[in-house]
């Protein structure tokens, strides 16, 4: 088949999700102006640069077109904590993707308990085997459809990183420690368990 994104692909589903997949999920925590603590996924989300270290989220707007929290704070406060989600988590992670109100502390609502960072003020999730401290670079807002306010991509620098001890194999990070969870589109999911290595030709 093809379609015209503009024009509708007259599936049961928008199948654009399912085709970039797997995508990695950014579980990030921030603060509000009043201090109350947010966690949300993300699962429009990558590194973009490791010298020094940068990465991507984008944000979509919820359906009353207004920002959704974690943008919000971000904007307010230029700081935020991306963790990595295990496999484990999955459920916890799943209880904070709720469209809650402002005011409403999902480490709570998810039963997770709180670490401070180093670096910035959100507090991270203390069992997360990777938590990235980031501050905010830039903000590009991205044109909506039908007078709907568009996505914002934020781009963040990396300042600080916590990996867990269980995390580290013979020095090198070991992602089969925790299987990261992924996100297929629709309401599937997908996590790594299975790592192969292959190397460069040299030219």
């Amino acid at each position: 088949m093809f379609y015209e994104p503009k024009n509708g692909h007259g599936l049961p589903h928008n199948p654009f999700k399912a085709i970039v997949a797997p995508r990695p999920i950014a579980w990030v925590s921030s603060l509000s102006g009043e201090g109350v603590a947010n966690l949300a996924p993300y699962s429009f989300f990558n590194a973009v640069s490791d010298a020094p270290p940068m990465l991507m989220i984008s944000s979509s707007p919820v359906p009353d077109s207004r920002g959704k929290d974690t943008l919000d704070n971000i904007l307010k406060t230029n700081e935020f904590v991306v963790h990595i989600v295990p496999h484990a988590m999955r459920d916890a992670m799943n209880v904070t993707s709720g469209d809650y109100p402002p005011n409403d502390d999902e480490f709570v609502r998810a039963g997770l308990e709180k670490a401070p960072c180093n670096l910035v003020s959100p507090p991270r999730i203390a069992d997360a085997p990777v938590a990235m401290e980031c501050r905010h670079h830039i903000n590009l807002g991205l044109p909506g459809e039908g007078g709907v306010r568009g996505s914002h991509v934020i781009f963040g620098e990396v300042v600080g990183i916590h990996i867990a001890d269980s995390a580290l194999k013979d020095g090198m990070l070991d992602v089969t420690a925790y299987n990261p969870l992924a996100r297929l589109g629709y309401m599937d999911y997908s996590s790594v368990t299975d790592v192969f290595s292959l190397n460069r030709p040299k030219v």
